[in-house]
């Protein structure tokens, strides 16, 4: 893998995993894209640990808050999300590790997260501050991330979509939305990182290594400022347009034996 290959998947991964079009489902067009489809699980610890950094330095604040404080609301907010996820994960591993690889559904995931962008957009706007999010408002967010375990439903763009139905502001719903990623991310990274333990990486220069995770922080930390601001004042419609004309693509392609 080159350096510029690296380059553009971090930014692939760091600007998909918040802007509501799939990270997942991007990366492996990415990858397939480059003739990187063996490029590894250790390319993909890396690139989820710049999009944690990301996090980290966003939300610095209240996860400081979250670890001196572990039994505040807040922080009972953010387990009862990640819960279902857990619990998906934990069930469903080896089904979701074998549609991961082939990415034979991503072209009907990139088409089912355009429909709950498209119908999250019209709903009456809502006035639910972080204050005033409840355990009911965070396990309903929540089951919306384990939902996102297929490869191309986008994880910010459910959450972002089920705070919507729950009446969070706009605002709220993408700032609670990443929130929530981080102890996503992190079981992510903690999970591949047992598998490389145990033998299951390729070897992946150190500079492509760098460069990926760097260029991953950096574009997510700018996709999450651009979501929240953008959230605030604009359409999540033009994101269902995208994919929609995505998954149609690559459904065509398959059928035509191209993809």
């Amino acid at each position: 893998m080159s350096m510029i290959e690296a380059f553009f998947l971090g930014v692939i991964q760091g600007l998909t995993e918040f802007i509501p079009i799939s990270s997942t489902g991007h990366l492996y067009l990415g990858r397939h894209a480059f003739g990187l489809d063996e490029a590894g699980l250790f390319l993909d610890t890396m690139l989820h640990l710049g999009t944690l950094l990301a996090v980290f330095v966003v939300f610095q604040k209240e996860l400081f808050y979250i670890i001196r404080h572990p039994f505040s609301k807040l922080s009972g907010l953010v387990i009862i999300g990640t819960f279902p996820a857990v619990i998906v994960g934990i069930l469903f591993e080896d089904f979701f590790d074998k549609i991961s690889q082939t990415g034979s559904t991503i072209g009907w995931e990139f088409l089912v997260t355009g429909l709950f962008l498209y119908f999250a957009d019209g709903v009456r706007a809502g006035h639910k501050s972080l204050d005033d999010i409840q355990f009911r408002d965070a396990l309903f967010i929540g089951t919306f991330q384990a939902a996102a375990i297929f490869p191309a439903l986008s994880r910010s763009g459910l959450t972002i979509a089920a705070g919507l139905f729950r009446k969070l502001d706009r605002g709220t719903a993408a700032y609670f939305s990443f929130l929530l990623s981080t102890p996503a991310i992190l079981g992510g990274v903690l999970f591949q990182s047992k598998e490389m333990f145990n033998g299951h990486y390729e070897t992946i220069g150190l500079q492509a290594l760098l460069i990926a995770t760097i260029s991953s922080a950096l574009f997510g930390y700018i996709a999450i400022v651009f979501m929240i601001n953008l959230l605030k004042k604009s359409s999540l419609k033009i994101f269902s347009y995208y994919v929609w004309i995505l998954g149609g693509f690559i459904l065509i392609a398959q059928w035509t034996g191209v993809f």
